[in-house]
Protein backbone atom coordinates (compact mmCIF):
# COMPACT_ATOMS: atom_id res chain seq x y z
CA UNK A 1 0.00 0.00 0.00
CA UNK A 2 1.33 3.58 -1.05
CA UNK A 3 2.06 5.52 1.99
CA UNK A 4 1.75 9.51 1.47
CA UNK A 5 2.71 12.11 4.53
CA UNK A 6 -0.31 14.45 5.03
CA UNK A 7 0.64 18.17 5.41
CA UNK A 8 -0.53 19.81 8.84
CA UNK A 9 -0.60 17.19 11.55
CA UNK A 10 2.25 14.62 10.26
CA UNK A 11 -0.33 11.92 9.84
CA UNK A 12 0.31 9.33 7.83
CA UNK A 13 -2.51 7.89 5.46
CA UNK A 14 -3.02 6.01 2.56
CA UNK A 15 -3.67 7.15 -0.99
CA UNK A 16 -7.20 5.47 -0.41
CA UNK A 17 -9.48 8.35 0.47
CA UNK A 18 -10.80 8.06 4.14
CA UNK A 19 -14.68 8.00 4.29
CA UNK A 20 -16.63 10.13 7.02
CA UNK A 21 -20.58 9.18 6.14
CA UNK A 22 -22.97 11.58 8.68
CA UNK A 23 -26.17 10.22 8.49
CA UNK A 24 -29.32 11.57 10.51
CA UNK A 25 -32.71 10.13 11.17
CA UNK A 26 -36.04 11.97 9.55
CA UNK A 27 -33.61 15.46 8.50
CA UNK A 28 -36.17 17.02 6.08
CA UNK A 29 -33.64 18.58 2.69
CA UNK A 30 -36.37 21.79 3.73
CA UNK A 31 -34.57 21.83 7.04
CA UNK A 32 -30.58 22.44 6.08
CA UNK A 33 -30.27 25.92 5.02
CA UNK A 34 -28.47 25.39 1.78
CA UNK A 35 -31.35 23.86 0.34
CA UNK A 36 -32.51 27.72 0.78
CA UNK A 37 -36.11 27.09 2.50
CA UNK A 38 -35.43 29.38 4.99
CA UNK A 39 -36.53 28.21 7.96
CA UNK A 40 -33.55 27.73 10.28
CA UNK A 41 -29.80 28.06 10.00
CA UNK A 42 -27.82 24.83 9.65
CA UNK A 43 -24.22 26.49 8.70
CA UNK A 44 -22.13 23.62 9.38
CA UNK A 45 -23.66 20.99 7.64
CA UNK A 46 -23.88 23.57 4.96
CA UNK A 47 -20.06 23.90 4.80
CA UNK A 48 -20.26 20.35 2.89
CA UNK A 49 -22.88 21.84 -0.19
CA UNK A 50 -19.75 24.95 -0.04
CA UNK A 51 -16.96 22.99 -0.06
CA UNK A 52 -18.34 20.47 -2.34
CA UNK A 53 -21.77 19.58 -4.03
CA UNK A 54 -25.23 19.71 -3.39
CA UNK A 55 -28.06 17.09 -4.91
CA UNK A 56 -31.17 18.32 -5.20
CA UNK A 57 -32.71 15.24 -6.50
CA UNK A 58 -31.17 12.57 -4.00
CA UNK A 59 -33.90 10.19 -3.20
CA UNK A 60 -34.47 6.71 -1.00
CA UNK A 61 -35.66 3.74 -2.55
CA UNK A 62 -38.40 2.87 0.53
CA UNK A 63 -38.93 5.85 2.87
CA UNK A 64 -38.53 4.19 6.01
CA UNK A 65 -35.74 4.10 9.01
CA UNK A 66 -34.66 0.40 9.01
CA UNK A 67 -35.33 -0.43 5.20
CA UNK A 68 -33.48 2.87 3.81
CA UNK A 69 -29.88 1.96 6.12
CA UNK A 70 -30.48 -1.80 4.92
CA UNK A 71 -30.48 -0.13 1.04
CA UNK A 72 -27.52 1.43 2.00
CA UNK A 73 -25.04 -0.71 3.17
CA UNK A 74 -25.96 -3.11 0.59
CA UNK A 75 -26.51 -0.70 -2.18
CA UNK A 76 -29.54 -2.79 -3.44
CA UNK A 77 -33.19 -2.54 -3.22
CA UNK A 78 -35.31 -3.69 -0.36
CA UNK A 79 -36.79 -6.32 -2.49
CA UNK A 80 -32.99 -7.52 -2.66
CA UNK A 81 -31.59 -7.26 0.73
CA UNK A 82 -34.34 -8.40 2.17
CA UNK A 83 -35.11 -5.79 4.91
CA UNK A 84 -38.54 -4.46 3.66
CA UNK A 85 -39.62 -3.06 6.65
CA UNK A 86 -38.82 -2.51 10.37
CA UNK A 87 -40.01 -5.60 11.87
CA UNK A 88 -38.38 -7.85 9.17
CA UNK A 89 -34.86 -9.03 10.52
CA UNK A 90 -31.65 -7.94 9.09
CA UNK A 91 -29.42 -10.64 7.29
CA UNK A 92 -25.87 -9.30 8.42
CA UNK A 93 -24.24 -12.68 6.83
CA UNK A 94 -24.84 -10.85 3.31
CA UNK A 95 -22.37 -8.58 1.96
CA UNK A 96 -22.02 -4.60 2.49
CA UNK A 97 -19.85 -1.76 1.32
CA UNK A 98 -17.81 -1.70 4.97
CA UNK A 99 -17.27 -5.57 4.60
CA UNK A 100 -15.60 -4.83 1.27
CA UNK A 101 -13.72 -1.86 3.00
CA UNK A 102 -12.38 -3.72 5.73
CA UNK A 103 -11.51 -6.77 3.22
CA UNK A 104 -9.33 -3.79 0.95
CA UNK A 105 -7.25 -2.53 4.20
CA UNK A 106 -10.37 0.20 6.19
CA UNK A 107 -10.68 0.47 9.24
CA UNK A 108 -14.28 0.69 9.98
CA UNK A 109 -16.46 1.93 12.78
CA UNK A 110 -20.68 2.57 13.51
CA UNK A 111 -21.26 4.88 15.80
CA UNK A 112 -24.62 6.02 16.90
CA UNK A 113 -28.03 4.81 15.57
CA UNK A 114 -28.10 2.05 12.88
CA UNK A 115 -31.82 0.48 13.68
CA UNK A 116 -30.48 -3.27 12.54
CA UNK A 117 -31.29 -5.64 15.12
CA UNK A 118 -28.01 -8.29 15.74
CA UNK A 119 -24.42 -7.72 16.00
CA UNK A 120 -23.19 -5.14 13.13
CA UNK A 121 -20.79 -7.04 11.09
CA UNK A 122 -17.94 -5.19 8.71
CA UNK A 123 -16.91 -2.64 11.65
CA UNK A 124 -13.70 -2.97 13.35
CA UNK A 125 -15.58 -1.07 16.04
CA UNK A 126 -18.95 -0.26 16.95
CA UNK A 127 -20.82 1.12 19.44
CA UNK A 128 -24.65 1.89 18.59
CA UNK A 129 -27.60 2.80 20.23
CA UNK A 130 -30.34 0.02 20.49
CA UNK A 131 -33.59 0.56 18.48
CA UNK A 132 -34.92 3.91 18.25
CA UNK A 133 -32.43 4.97 21.14
CA UNK A 134 -32.99 7.43 23.78
CA UNK A 135 -32.33 11.55 23.62
CA UNK A 136 -31.43 12.01 27.12
CA UNK A 137 -28.98 9.27 28.94
CA UNK A 138 -28.90 7.16 26.26
CA UNK A 139 -28.11 3.87 25.91
CA UNK A 140 -25.54 2.09 23.72
CA UNK A 141 -24.04 -1.18 22.74
CA UNK A 142 -20.37 -0.99 22.03
CA UNK A 143 -18.81 -3.92 20.19
CA UNK A 144 -21.82 -6.16 21.84
CA UNK A 145 -21.31 -4.59 25.93
CA UNK A 146 -24.89 -2.47 26.52
CA UNK A 147 -24.16 0.59 28.72
CA UNK A 148 -25.89 3.50 29.56
CA UNK A 149 -24.26 7.17 29.17
CA UNK A 150 -24.99 10.47 30.96
CA UNK A 151 -25.62 13.34 28.75
CA UNK A 152 -27.53 14.36 25.18
CA UNK A 153 -27.87 11.39 22.95
CA UNK A 154 -26.78 14.11 20.09
CA UNK A 155 -22.99 15.07 22.16
CA UNK A 156 -22.44 11.54 22.94
CA UNK A 157 -22.68 9.94 19.83
CA UNK A 158 -20.65 12.82 18.32
CA UNK A 159 -18.04 12.11 21.51
CA UNK A 160 -17.71 9.05 20.87
CA UNK A 161 -17.10 9.37 17.08
CA UNK A 162 -14.73 11.58 17.70
CA UNK A 163 -13.18 9.42 20.29
CA UNK A 164 -12.48 6.94 17.42
CA UNK A 165 -10.51 9.04 15.40
CA UNK A 166 -8.70 10.37 17.84
CA UNK A 167 -7.85 7.44 19.82
CA UNK A 168 -9.22 4.14 18.67
CA UNK A 169 -8.10 3.82 14.94
CA UNK A 170 -5.26 3.02 13.43
CA UNK A 171 -3.36 6.07 11.86
CA UNK A 172 -1.71 4.19 9.10
CA UNK A 173 -4.76 3.04 7.54
CA UNK A 174 -7.44 4.49 5.79
CA UNK A 175 -10.76 4.44 7.78
CA UNK A 176 -14.59 4.33 7.09
CA UNK A 177 -16.74 5.89 9.83
CA UNK A 178 -20.74 5.69 9.82
CA UNK A 179 -21.27 8.44 12.32
CA UNK A 180 -25.93 8.71 12.87
CA UNK A 181 -27.71 10.79 14.96
CA UNK A 182 -30.67 9.79 16.45
CA UNK A 183 -32.04 13.14 15.93
CA UNK A 184 -34.07 14.50 14.58
CA UNK A 185 -36.40 11.77 14.97
CA UNK A 186 -39.56 11.70 17.61
CA UNK A 187 -40.22 12.64 20.08
CA UNK A 188 -37.82 15.96 19.16
CA UNK A 189 -36.47 16.26 22.97
CA UNK A 190 -34.08 19.44 22.31
CA UNK A 191 -31.31 19.88 24.50
CA UNK A 192 -31.27 22.80 27.13
CA UNK A 193 -28.83 25.47 25.00
CA UNK A 194 -31.70 25.26 22.44
CA UNK A 195 -34.77 25.28 24.60
CA UNK A 196 -35.22 29.10 23.27
CA UNK A 197 -34.24 28.76 19.59
CA UNK A 198 -36.51 30.31 17.10
CA UNK A 199 -39.41 31.11 20.42
CA UNK A 200 -39.98 34.87 18.79
CA UNK A 201 -40.60 32.61 15.47
CA UNK A 202 -44.04 32.22 14.04
CA UNK A 203 -44.29 29.54 11.37
CA UNK A 204 -46.60 30.17 8.81
CA UNK A 205 -47.88 26.34 7.79
CA UNK A 206 -47.59 24.87 4.39
CA UNK A 207 -50.00 25.90 1.20
CA UNK A 208 -51.57 22.45 0.81
CA UNK A 209 -51.74 22.35 5.51
CA UNK A 210 -55.66 21.71 5.05
CA UNK A 211 -55.09 19.32 1.85
CA UNK A 212 -58.78 17.58 1.12
CA UNK A 213 -56.79 14.95 -0.68
CA UNK A 214 -59.52 14.80 -3.46
CA UNK A 215 -58.83 11.58 -5.99
CA UNK A 216 -55.98 10.17 -3.53
CA UNK A 217 -57.72 7.82 -1.19
CA UNK A 218 -54.45 6.46 0.25
CA UNK A 219 -53.03 10.48 1.12
CA UNK A 220 -56.75 10.30 2.64
CA UNK A 221 -56.40 7.23 5.03
CA UNK A 222 -53.51 8.05 6.53
CA UNK A 223 -52.81 8.60 10.51
CA UNK A 224 -50.17 10.81 10.55
CA UNK A 225 -51.58 14.37 9.91
CA UNK A 226 -50.25 17.01 12.71
CA UNK A 227 -54.08 18.08 13.63
CA UNK A 228 -55.53 14.50 13.85
CA UNK A 229 -53.21 12.59 15.22
CA UNK A 230 -49.99 14.65 16.49
CA UNK A 231 -50.13 13.42 20.70
CA UNK A 232 -50.30 16.42 22.96
CA UNK A 233 -47.84 15.07 25.46
CA UNK A 234 -45.77 11.83 23.52
CA UNK A 235 -45.08 14.79 20.67
CA UNK A 236 -45.66 18.14 21.79
CA UNK A 237 -44.34 17.83 25.56
CA UNK A 238 -47.62 18.86 27.17
CA UNK A 239 -46.41 16.47 30.29
CA UNK A 240 -48.59 18.95 32.77
CA UNK A 241 -48.28 17.81 36.55
CA UNK A 242 -51.94 17.21 37.51
CA UNK A 243 -52.30 14.84 35.01
CA UNK A 244 -55.36 16.78 33.07
CA UNK A 245 -54.06 16.23 29.08
CA UNK A 246 -54.58 12.56 29.17
CA UNK A 247 -53.17 10.98 26.01
CA UNK A 248 -52.67 7.63 24.38
CA UNK A 249 -49.21 8.04 24.85
CA UNK A 250 -48.81 10.02 27.48
CA UNK A 251 -47.04 6.99 29.75
CA UNK A 252 -44.25 6.67 27.01
CA UNK A 253 -43.19 9.85 27.28
CA UNK A 254 -43.03 10.32 30.82
CA UNK A 255 -40.41 7.34 30.82
CA UNK A 256 -38.39 9.34 28.37
CA UNK A 257 -38.95 12.71 30.70
CA UNK A 258 -37.77 9.80 33.60
CA UNK A 259 -34.55 9.45 32.29
CA UNK A 260 -33.70 12.71 32.89
CA UNK A 261 -31.25 14.29 35.74
CA UNK A 262 -33.03 16.09 38.91
CA UNK A 263 -30.87 19.01 36.94
CA UNK A 264 -31.92 18.10 33.62
CA UNK A 265 -36.05 17.75 34.56
CA UNK A 266 -35.34 21.11 36.29
CA UNK A 267 -33.88 22.91 33.35
CA UNK A 268 -37.18 21.25 31.60
CA UNK A 269 -40.03 22.09 33.55
CA UNK A 270 -38.24 25.73 33.75
CA UNK A 271 -39.31 26.17 30.21
CA UNK A 272 -42.06 23.69 29.11
CA UNK A 273 -44.04 24.22 32.45
CA UNK A 274 -45.00 27.88 31.42
CA UNK A 275 -45.87 26.95 27.70
CA UNK A 276 -48.30 23.68 29.09
CA UNK A 277 -50.42 26.41 31.62
CA UNK A 278 -50.56 28.43 28.61
CA UNK A 279 -52.01 25.85 26.32
CA UNK A 280 -54.38 24.73 28.60
CA UNK A 281 -55.53 28.41 29.61
CA UNK A 282 -56.35 28.69 25.86
CA UNK A 283 -58.22 26.03 25.17
CA UNK A 284 -57.60 26.16 21.30
CA UNK A 285 -60.04 24.12 18.38
CA UNK A 286 -59.93 23.76 14.82
CA UNK A 287 -57.35 25.46 12.81
CA UNK A 288 -56.14 27.35 15.93
CA UNK A 289 -55.12 24.43 17.51
CA UNK A 290 -53.74 22.99 14.06
CA UNK A 291 -51.45 25.84 13.87
CA UNK A 292 -49.99 26.05 17.67
CA UNK A 293 -49.71 21.97 17.59
CA UNK A 294 -47.91 23.16 14.11
CA UNK A 295 -45.53 25.86 15.83
CA UNK A 296 -44.56 23.81 18.68
CA UNK A 297 -43.83 20.90 16.47
CA UNK A 298 -41.72 23.23 13.93
CA UNK A 299 -39.43 24.50 16.87
CA UNK A 300 -39.22 21.39 18.66
CA UNK A 301 -38.06 19.45 15.60
CA UNK A 302 -35.44 22.41 14.07
CA UNK A 303 -33.67 22.84 17.83
CA UNK A 304 -33.01 19.20 17.49
CA UNK A 305 -31.40 19.53 14.38
CA UNK A 306 -29.11 22.93 15.50
CA UNK A 307 -27.41 20.30 18.01
CA UNK A 308 -27.10 17.45 15.00
CA UNK A 309 -25.38 20.58 12.93
CA UNK A 310 -23.20 21.45 15.59
CA UNK A 311 -21.82 18.11 15.84
CA UNK A 312 -21.31 17.79 12.27
CA UNK A 313 -19.29 21.38 12.72
CA UNK A 314 -16.87 19.21 15.24
CA UNK A 315 -16.13 16.41 13.16
CA UNK A 316 -15.22 18.83 10.30
CA UNK A 317 -12.84 20.99 12.33
CA UNK A 318 -11.21 17.83 13.31
CA UNK A 319 -10.07 16.91 10.07
CA UNK A 320 -8.87 20.21 9.35
CA UNK A 321 -7.33 20.31 12.31
CA UNK A 322 -5.87 17.07 11.89
CA UNK A 323 -4.89 17.50 8.05
CA UNK A 324 -7.77 14.74 7.05
CA UNK A 325 -9.35 17.05 4.88
CA UNK A 326 -7.78 17.02 1.68
CA UNK A 327 -7.98 12.85 1.26
CA UNK A 328 -11.39 12.51 3.31
CA UNK A 329 -14.41 12.05 1.87
CA UNK A 330 -17.71 13.30 3.72
CA UNK A 331 -21.55 12.91 3.19
CA UNK A 332 -24.45 14.29 4.81
CA UNK A 333 -27.63 13.06 4.38
CA UNK A 334 -30.37 11.47 6.09
CA UNK A 335 -32.26 7.72 5.83
CA UNK A 336 -35.42 9.64 4.14
CA UNK A 337 -37.28 12.93 3.86
CA UNK A 338 -39.44 14.14 6.65
CA UNK A 339 -42.77 16.02 6.12
CA UNK A 340 -42.54 19.83 7.94
CA UNK A 341 -46.96 19.61 7.67
CA UNK A 342 -46.97 19.59 3.95
CA UNK A 343 -50.75 17.99 3.30
CA UNK A 344 -51.31 18.51 7.01
CA UNK A 345 -48.36 15.73 8.03
CA UNK A 346 -45.43 14.81 10.21
CA UNK A 347 -43.94 11.49 9.64
CA UNK A 348 -42.91 9.84 5.90
CA UNK A 349 -42.97 6.73 4.17
CA UNK A 350 -45.42 7.57 0.88
CA UNK A 351 -43.54 8.58 -2.11
CA UNK A 352 -45.03 12.07 -2.18
CA UNK A 353 -42.02 14.43 -2.58
CA UNK A 354 -41.11 15.55 0.87
CA UNK A 355 -40.58 12.12 2.64
CA UNK A 356 -39.74 10.47 -0.94
CA UNK A 357 -36.32 13.10 -1.00
CA UNK A 358 -33.75 13.03 0.97
CA UNK A 359 -31.04 15.41 1.60
CA UNK A 360 -27.28 14.67 0.14
CA UNK A 361 -23.91 17.27 0.26
CA UNK A 362 -20.81 15.69 -0.43
CA UNK A 363 -17.47 16.82 -0.60
CA UNK A 364 -13.76 15.40 -1.33
CA UNK A 365 -11.32 18.14 -2.51
CA UNK A 366 -9.10 16.24 -4.20
CA UNK A 367 -12.45 15.41 -6.76
CA UNK A 368 -15.12 17.56 -6.09
CA UNK A 369 -14.93 21.26 -6.91
CA UNK A 370 -16.86 23.82 -4.36
CA UNK A 371 -19.94 24.66 -5.07
CA UNK A 372 -20.78 22.03 -7.59
CA UNK A 373 -24.57 21.52 -8.06
CA UNK A 374 -26.08 17.98 -9.10
CA UNK A 375 -29.61 17.98 -10.87
CA UNK A 376 -29.80 14.40 -11.76
CA UNK A 377 -31.92 11.79 -10.19
CA UNK A 378 -29.67 9.99 -7.37
CA UNK A 379 -30.71 7.13 -4.78
CA UNK A 380 -29.64 5.80 -1.89
CA UNK A 381 -28.78 2.97 -3.19
CA UNK A 382 -25.96 4.64 -5.19
CA UNK A 383 -23.61 5.28 -1.70
CA UNK A 384 -22.39 1.32 -1.81
CA UNK A 385 -20.75 2.10 -4.92
CA UNK A 386 -19.90 5.45 -4.50
CA UNK A 387 -17.89 4.60 -1.53
CA UNK A 388 -15.87 1.02 -3.28
CA UNK A 389 -15.00 3.30 -6.55
CA UNK A 390 -13.23 5.80 -4.37
CA UNK A 391 -11.40 3.03 -2.66
CA UNK A 392 -10.40 1.18 -5.64
CA UNK A 393 -12.45 -1.96 -4.20
CA UNK A 394 -14.17 -4.02 -7.27
CA UNK A 395 -17.74 -3.16 -7.14
CA UNK A 396 -19.92 -6.87 -7.18
CA UNK A 397 -22.61 -7.20 -10.00
CA UNK A 398 -25.18 -7.85 -7.12
CA UNK A 399 -25.12 -4.02 -6.37
CA UNK A 400 -27.94 -2.06 -7.90
CA UNK A 401 -26.84 1.68 -7.07
CA UNK A 402 -24.54 3.28 -9.73
CA UNK A 403 -21.11 4.89 -8.13
CA UNK A 404 -21.39 8.82 -7.89
CA UNK A 405 -17.92 9.65 -8.56
CA UNK A 406 -17.99 10.69 -12.26
CA UNK A 407 -21.29 12.31 -11.95
CA UNK A 408 -19.90 14.84 -9.14
CA UNK A 409 -16.80 15.05 -11.52
CA UNK A 410 -18.85 16.22 -14.17
CA UNK A 411 -17.52 13.69 -15.96
CA UNK A 412 -20.32 11.63 -16.38
CA UNK A 413 -21.34 10.53 -20.35
CA UNK A 414 -24.50 9.44 -19.35
CA UNK A 415 -26.93 9.13 -16.41
CA UNK A 416 -30.33 7.39 -15.51
CA UNK A 417 -33.64 8.84 -15.99
CA UNK A 418 -36.32 7.44 -13.75
CA UNK A 419 -35.81 5.62 -10.35
CA UNK A 420 -37.96 3.38 -8.43
CA UNK A 421 -39.71 3.22 -5.42
CA UNK A 422 -41.32 0.55 -3.11
CA UNK A 423 -42.98 0.67 0.25
CA UNK A 424 -44.02 -2.43 2.13
CA UNK A 425 -45.45 -1.08 5.67
CA UNK A 426 -48.80 -1.72 6.26
CA UNK A 427 -50.81 -2.39 8.20
CA UNK A 428 -48.82 -0.72 10.18
CA UNK A 429 -48.64 2.73 12.20
CA UNK A 430 -49.92 5.79 10.42
CA UNK A 431 -51.72 3.69 8.22
CA UNK A 432 -49.43 4.46 4.89
CA UNK A 433 -51.04 2.19 2.09
CA UNK A 434 -48.50 -0.72 0.46
CA UNK A 435 -47.03 1.12 -2.81
CA UNK A 436 -44.46 1.22 -5.42
CA UNK A 437 -43.83 3.38 -8.76
CA UNK A 438 -41.30 5.39 -10.64
CA UNK A 439 -40.38 8.96 -10.88
CA UNK A 440 -38.83 10.95 -13.46
CA UNK A 441 -37.12 14.58 -13.96
CA UNK A 442 -40.83 15.55 -14.53
CA UNK A 443 -43.34 12.84 -13.73
CA UNK A 444 -44.56 10.19 -11.18
CA UNK A 445 -46.37 7.25 -11.10
CA UNK A 446 -47.30 5.58 -7.71
CA UNK A 447 -49.80 2.39 -7.70
CA UNK A 448 -51.32 2.23 -4.32
CA UNK A 449 -52.04 -1.50 -3.57
CA UNK A 450 -52.85 -4.81 -1.16
CA UNK A 451 -56.86 -3.38 0.07
CA UNK A 452 -56.88 -0.77 -2.70
CA UNK A 453 -56.01 -0.81 -5.71
CA UNK A 454 -55.73 2.99 -6.99
CA UNK A 455 -52.96 4.36 -9.51
CA UNK A 456 -51.75 7.86 -9.55
CA UNK A 457 -49.71 10.22 -11.58
CA UNK A 458 -48.55 13.83 -10.71
CA UNK A 459 -46.70 16.42 -13.28
CA UNK A 460 -43.98 17.48 -10.96
CA UNK A 461 -43.43 20.62 -13.04
CA UNK A 462 -46.81 21.78 -13.12
CA UNK A 463 -47.94 20.46 -9.74
CA UNK A 464 -44.84 20.06 -7.66
CA UNK A 465 -47.30 19.68 -4.38
CA UNK A 466 -48.44 17.03 -5.71
CA UNK A 467 -52.39 17.82 -5.36
CA UNK A 468 -53.84 16.77 -8.74
CA UNK A 469 -53.63 13.29 -9.83
CA UNK A 470 -53.93 13.08 -13.60
CA UNK A 471 -53.83 9.48 -13.75
CA UNK A 472 -57.22 9.83 -15.50
CA UNK A 473 -56.52 12.96 -17.51
CA UNK A 474 -57.35 12.69 -21.17
CA UNK A 475 -54.78 14.93 -21.98
CA UNK A 476 -51.89 13.08 -20.28
CA UNK A 477 -53.13 9.57 -21.42
CA UNK A 478 -49.91 9.41 -23.52
CA UNK A 479 -47.47 10.34 -20.89
CA UNK A 480 -49.45 7.56 -18.27
CA UNK A 481 -48.27 5.09 -21.19
CA UNK A 482 -44.38 5.80 -21.27
CA UNK A 483 -44.56 6.22 -17.29
CA UNK A 484 -45.98 2.27 -17.34
CA UNK A 485 -43.53 1.56 -19.61
CA UNK A 486 -40.84 2.74 -17.76
CA UNK A 487 -42.53 1.70 -14.53
CA UNK A 488 -42.00 -1.95 -16.28
CA UNK A 489 -38.44 -1.32 -17.14
CA UNK A 490 -37.74 -0.69 -13.58
CA UNK A 491 -39.01 -3.39 -12.36
CA UNK A 492 -37.33 -5.97 -14.62
CA UNK A 493 -34.08 -3.94 -14.46
CA UNK A 494 -34.13 -4.10 -10.54
CA UNK A 495 -35.55 -7.86 -10.87
CA UNK A 496 -39.10 -7.09 -8.67
CA UNK A 497 -42.33 -8.63 -9.55
CA UNK A 498 -45.38 -9.34 -8.23
CA UNK A 499 -44.66 -12.61 -6.79
CA UNK A 500 -41.29 -10.94 -5.17
CA UNK A 501 -44.36 -8.61 -3.60
CA UNK A 502 -46.23 -11.23 -2.51
CA UNK A 503 -43.89 -13.20 -0.96
CA UNK A 504 -42.73 -10.43 1.31
CA UNK A 505 -46.29 -9.14 2.08
CA UNK A 506 -46.83 -12.90 3.29
CA UNK A 507 -43.92 -12.93 5.57
CA UNK A 508 -44.93 -9.53 6.90
CA UNK A 509 -48.62 -10.70 7.50
CA UNK A 510 -47.20 -13.83 9.14
CA UNK A 511 -44.81 -12.04 11.74
CA UNK A 512 -47.69 -9.43 12.32
CA UNK A 513 -50.14 -12.27 12.74
CA UNK A 514 -52.34 -11.08 10.23
CA UNK A 515 -54.57 -13.01 8.36
CA UNK A 516 -55.01 -12.12 4.48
Amino acid sequence: MTLSSCKNNQETTSTQPNIVFIMSDDHAYQAISAYGHGLNNTPNIDRIAKEGAIFNKGFVNNSICAPSRAAILTGKHSFKNGKVDNLQPFNWNQDNFAKALQKNGYQTALVGKIHLDGLPQGFDYSNVLPGQGQYYSPDFIENGVKKTYPGYVTHVTTDIALDWLKNKREKDKPFLLMYHQKAPHRTWMPEEKYFTLLDSVNFEPPANFFDDYEDRPAAASQEMSIFKDMDLVYDLKMLDKDGDIKTKYRGMFQRKYDRMTDEQKAAWDAYYDPIIEDFKSQNLEGRELAAWKYNRYMHDYLRVIQSVDDGVGQVLDYLKENGLEENTIVVYTSDQGFYLGEHGWFDKRFMYEESFRTPILMKYPKEIKPGTVIDELVQNIDFAPTFLDYAGVEIDESIQGESLRDLVKGEASEWRNAIYYTFYEYPAEHKVKRHYGVRTNRYKLIHFYYDIDKWELYDLEKDPSEMHNVYNDPAYASIKEDMHKQLERMRVKYGDSDALNEEHLNRYLKAKNITH
